[in-house]
């Protein structure tokens, strides 16, 4: 107990020195432990010593302060509450189809907009994807080439010092079928695992979906209420400046704890209200800057155009994006005002991540049904001023560094069509046209720039294996 007492004390000092606001990233760090505990435990359904242990600990700055962090594992609530040196408590509560809706620690959470939703829940109609063959059967599909099966293998092997790569999960599919995959032990092809920024590309899916429906126009201003003043700039921001990062809105994003990124997501409960807030400094569509506040404004976006609840944005993309897909292990989480997270927090198995790739493959088509709308996967996959951004995926048209991480922008060393769908710690989608190919890579990588490199090479190698096969 001393030891919490002398803790709350040092904290309590800092908080009061507003010039370091040191319990804002305080507060971030307890919300961070619950939600990713919580998510780990209960979607991914690892032990969450070890969720902790590989996502957490390793994270910057952690180390400072993780003697008096603790967590509590309530199994029969289904929930996670952390604390920092008995103080900055936090509550995520695991919700049957919704994932882990994070709260304060004496926050209700039966004012949530939406009561849990089962995944299975039968829609109407059946998915008519659901006669399309699969990209595999039940077993892990082992690879039959012996350059292949040395390619996958290699990106499961760590160095002998940290950082390491913690690959979970790797899939080659060719020609719309899986030809070889590999799972770190305690995964599987079922382990619904997290894809932190994949889930843009997965809101430029829904955006599409939405213009296609014409229900959302790409070049029409974002119709923002916190932004409709006569004399207010943000209005000239549109859907397709936030789908390419080019808002220009002043949302600082650099995972310190103390940036407005940080505290949207860990401590906000409305985030898209929050992201609302950010000034605008330099004109719409005239620099580049990466901000889940852009993806986070289009989640809402599509929860008010699909209904204006949480459970109709999972019954929309169920309806016309996962089921069509056969994505049949996804979780999409929400924050307390009923918005998908869409910047950051959605779970799928990596087969189903496969799929998703499969959709921007054939051109935004599943058979003989246009899912996207035509051009779209073009316009998705088409750089942003002088970057390797597109809209929503990196593209592998860029040169030079990303501003931001200090990494290149795209995979110099795979063919120049290629783009993908990238996230946090090392989660990839990589898409290439020319070689009929997506290559899907998952794991907890503290490697800077989300081990891009180290994908980069597991890519070349598959190329180069399947290359006049």
């Amino acid at each position: 107990m001393r030891i919490y007492f002398v803790a709350a004390s040092i904290v309590l000092f800092l908080s009061a020195c507003s010039a370091l606001r040191i319990d804002r990233p305080l507060q971030v760090a307890s919300g961070l432990t619950s939600h990713l505990v919580c998510s780990g435990t209960f979607i991914t359904g690892l032990d969450p010593d070890r969720v902790y242990a590989e996502t957490i600990r390793p994270m910057r700055g952690v180390g400072l302060f993780e003697w008096a962090l603790t967590y509590e594992v309530d199994r029969q609530h289904r929930q996670v509450t952390t604390s920092v040196a008995g103080a900055f408590t936090s509550r995520a509560v695991y919700r049957d189809g919704m994932g882990c809706l994070l709260l304060a620690q004496d926050e209700a959470n039966d004012g949530f907009d939406a009561k849990p939703i089962e995944p299975g829940a039968p829609e109407a109609a059946p998915p008519f994807g659901s006669h399309l063959p699969d990209i595999a059967g039940p077993a892990v599909v082992a690879a039959s080439d012996g350059k292949l099966k040395a390619a996958v293998n290699r990106a499961f092997v760590e160095p002998q010092q940290p950082p390491f790569h913690n690959t979970k999960a790797v899939i080659v599919l060719r020609d719309g079928k899986i030809v070889a995959e590999r799972y770190a032990e305690g995964y599987g092809t079922e382990t619904r695992q997290p894809a932190w920024s994949i889930s843009k590309s997965v809101i430029n899916a829904l955006v599409g979906i939405l213009v296609k429906q014409r229900r959302l126009t790409l070049d029409a201003p974002a119709a923002v209420p916190a932004w409709a003043g006569a004399d207010d700039p943000r209005r000239a921001i549109t859907i397709d400046h936030l789908l390419r990062q080019t808002s220009g809105l002043n949302f600082v994003q650099d995972n310190s704890g103390f940036d407005p990124d940080s505290h949207m997501k860990f401590i906000e409960r409305d985030m898209a209200g929050f992201a609302d807030t950010a000034e605008l400094v330099v004109p719409p569509g005239s620099r580049w800057t990466y901000s889940d506040a852009n993806f986070l404004r289009l989640s809402r976006m599509v929860r008010d155009a699909s209904g204006g609840s949480a459970a109709d944005v999972l019954r929309f993309a169920r309806r016309e994006l996962f089921e069509p897909l056969g994505m049949r292990h996804v979780t999409l989480e929400f924050d307390a005002a009923g918005t998908p997270i869409g910047s950051t927090f959605m779970y799928a198995s990596a087969r189903d991540w496969a799929r998703f790739g499969l959709l921007y493959l054939n051109d935004g088509m599943v058979g003989e049904k246009r899912i996207l709308p035509e051009g779209w996967v073009r316009y998705s996959s088409s750089p942003t001023l002088d970057t390797g951004y597109g809209a929503g995926f990196f593209t592998n048209l860029g040169t030079g560094n990303v501003p931001q991480w200090g990494v290149p922008w795209g995979m110099p060393k795979v063919p120049r069509d290629a783009f993908f769908a990238r996230g946090y710690m090392g989660q990839y989608v990589v898409v290439v046209p020319s070689e009929r190919l997506v290559v899907v890579r998952l794991g907890v990588s503290h490697v800077r720039g989300d081990d891009v490199e180290s994908t980069e090479r597991l890519v070349a190698a598959v190329v180069a294996a399947l290359q006049g096969k």
